[in-house]
């Protein structure tokens, strides 16, 4: 069956009810013995008319096991090479509500689909992200679910959904707790004709209300608020670039004197001359930063500078911030790395380091950085947002390779130098 007739199946036919209950009659009391599945806030799911499910998207079993949640069929996008597998196939995931979108091109034809369920009364599931995302915090979303929602006028129902990605390893289904939250439904008002940028701001109102559901649920959250210790030229070119990912920052000088001048003239010109600094960046002494309140913590100082810095403001980092470290050399006076130093003076929950040439200056857009962090969420969530900020990233649990390798100018021999433990993409986390 072509991707068209696969459509106007969706749009006009619906669900095969038969195979549909029969499915599901199977696979939710496996959810429930094999998942532990816990189902938390069903009653915001309304039992009739046209609801937009928006989730998170961790595992290609998030569409199953989020459709246990609703009395009702639920319908859901997959990616058209699903279709290709087997006619079977093809056949069963549009009996149970599948219909494709082409990821790679327009999704006009798949929208105009949601929109035909919706007009007739059923529940679509979206995806936001546009694609699975794991491990760590949650992605940035499209405004696909916010365009929908204007020219539907259907409530939308946030969800989250945890677990499901530490269910599979290789093609062995493991047992892992599975849990799913909804909250109340957001209402929008049906505008048929709007603008790229008012689909975006209700994206932006309904995202806010999926991460709050995931974080309840325990998902790590998402870095919004930046500490930079250090003006330098690496701190000041590392709070720009946290800022162009949308972070608020705040770049901690050494001095009173230092903070007024930066901040007089919008830019770091003893540092980085012309570079402006984003409205997102708040300059400030260091002493006066109010690290309680920062998700991140960055110290941008030279190696031999830690031991003071660390002196000043370890007791302040919160235990469930992170910690960024972009200092080359050794810490004197016993020659230790830099992140090694720190992770036993803080408690913060992850400690890792940034190194490479991009890391020493303005990190322009494309500037090539080495990421390295032995704990695996936190390596994903901040090469996400440095890629966010445009930069170049490639990533590893390598630490100390890294940091002996720091003084070299190409990132190439940084890559090298963490040897068969480099990786493009961090592995995922094992089951608890």
């Amino acid at each position: 069956m072509d991707r068209e007739a696969l459509l106007q199946r969706a749009r006009t036919r619906g669900v095969n009810p038969v195979v549909y209950w029969i499915v599901r009659a199977i696979l939710q009391p496996f959810f429930h013995v094999w998942f532990r599945l816990q189902r938390i806030g069903r009653e915001h799911i309304p039992a009739q008319g046209p609801v937009i499910l928006a989730s998170n998207h961790r595992s290609f079993l998030d569409p199953f096991v989020i459709a246990v949640m609703a009395r009702r069929p639920i319908y859901f996008v997959a990616k058209k090479e699903l279709f290709l597998v087997h006619p079977v196939v093809s056949w069963l995931l549009s009996a149970l509500g599948a219909f494709p979108i082409d990821r790679g091109g327009s999704d006009q034809e798949s929208m105009a689909t949601a929109r035909a369920v919706l007009e007739r009364g059923d529940v679509v599931l979206m995806f936001p992200e546009g694609t699975r995302v794991r491990p760590g915090s949650l992605g940035r979303p499209h405004r696909g679910v916010g365009r929908l929602a204007l020219e539907t006028g259907a409530p939308v129902v946030p969800v989250a959904v945890i677990g499901t990605e530490a269910v599979r390893r290789g093609w062995r289904i493991r047992p892992h707790k599975v849990r799913i939250r909804a909250g109340q439904a957001l209402t929008f008002p049906r505008v048929e004709k709007h603008s790229a940028a008012l689909a975006g701001a209700v994206t932006d109102r309904i995202w806010p209300c999926v991460e709050l559901q995931w974080e309840w649920l325990g998902g790590l959250p998402r870095l919004h608020r930046a500490a930079v210790i250090g003006a330098g030229a690496p701190g000041t070119g590392l709070a720009v670039a946290l800022a162009r990912a949308g972070l608020e920052v705040d770049l901690g000088t050494s001095s009173p004197e230092q903070a007024a001048t930066i901040g007089r003239a919008g830019r770091n010109d003893a540092e980085l001359p012309g570079i402006p600094l984003p409205d997102g960046v708040n300059v400030l002494p260091a002493a006066r930063l109010e690290l309680q309140h920062h998700d991140l913590v960055v110290l941008a100082v030279p190696a031999r500078a830690l031991p003071a810095a660390l002196a000043a403001d370890a007791g302040r980092i919160p235990a469930r911030a992170a910690v960024l470290v972009v200092a080359r050399g050794l810490v004197p006076p016993a020659d230790t790395l830099p992140t090694a130093y720190v992770a036993e003076r803080v408690r913060a929950r992850a400690v890792g380091c940034l190194a490479g040439p991009g890391a020493n200056g303005a990190l322009a857009e494309g500037a090539p950085v080495v990421a390295a962090a032995e704990d695996e969420l936190f390596l994903a969530q901040i090469a996400g947002v440095l890629r966010a900020a445009g930069l170049e990233v490639t990533t590893t649990r390598a630490v100390a390779a890294v940091e002996l390798a720091g003084t070299t100018a190409s990132a190439e021999t940084l890559a090298a130098a963490a040897g068969s433990v480099l990786t493009q993409r961090p592995r995922r986390p094992r089951a608890a």
